[in-house]
């Protein structure tokens, strides 16, 4: 000042709030005050914003598991350099496998700050059939008369996923030691849906 050696300065600041939460103007206005009252001013704008994606932690690595085993669901963790509530969601996309139980499920996580800002990762979950169905009740080797019939009697199946696993039966014949002798191998073979296979012989 051109007299007073020891001028007031104040700061005055005014908020006005941005396109989000950790967005936002900051006005501060100075004021330069001399011991006469007379005064003078200027102005700063701060601009605060947002710009940072969080960062994604601890992300579900890829995983290879049986068709009968439940799909992952754990999430990673997210920090933000703003934002201490971060949202993660867990969008899953599947694709058919090479059979009906085999299936590649593409799982992305997204963390959203409050901002808009946004980080992806992704795990992926190969889903696979690699068990062969149980046969049970297999028919027992028999010695029948050549006047009786061929047993047509079939084993049941059982499989990890396929619920209706379908059995053939293959018969070879072998004569035997006379034109009314013989012996009927019957081979029974269960297969599920994703072509796995068990089987068992009469």
């Amino acid at each position: 000042d051109n007299c007073d050696t020891q001028v007031d300065i104040t700061v005055a600041e005014v908020t006005t709030p941005g396109n989000c939460p950790d967005a936002k103007l900051v006005t501060r206005t100075f004021t330069a005050t001399d011991n006469c009252g007379n005064t003078a001013t200027a102005v700063q704008k701060v601009t605060v914003r947002d710009t940072k994606a969080p960062v994604l932690a601890n992300v579900p690595k890829d995983v290879t598991i049986e068709c009968d085993q439940p799909t992952p669901t754990d999430k990673p963790t997210a920090t933000d350099n703003c934002d201490t509530q971060v949202d993660i969601t867990v969008a899953e996309v599947t694709t058919p496998g090479n059979c009906p139980d085999a299936k590649l499920v593409t799982r992305t996580f997204t963390a959203t700050d409050n901002c808009g800002n946004t980080a992806t990762a992704v795990q992926k979950v190969t889903v696979r059939d690699t068990k062969a169905p149980i046969l049970a009740n297999i028919p027992k080797d028999v010695t029948i008369e050549c006047d009786q019939p061929v047993p047509t009697n079939k084993p049941t199946a059982t499989d990890n996923c396929d619920a209706q696993v379908d059995i053939t039966v293959a018969e070879v014949t072998t004569p035997g030691n006379c034109p009314d002798a013989k012996l009927v191998t019957r081979t029974f073979t269960a297969t599920d849906n994703c072509g796995n296979t068990a089987t068992a012989v009469q």
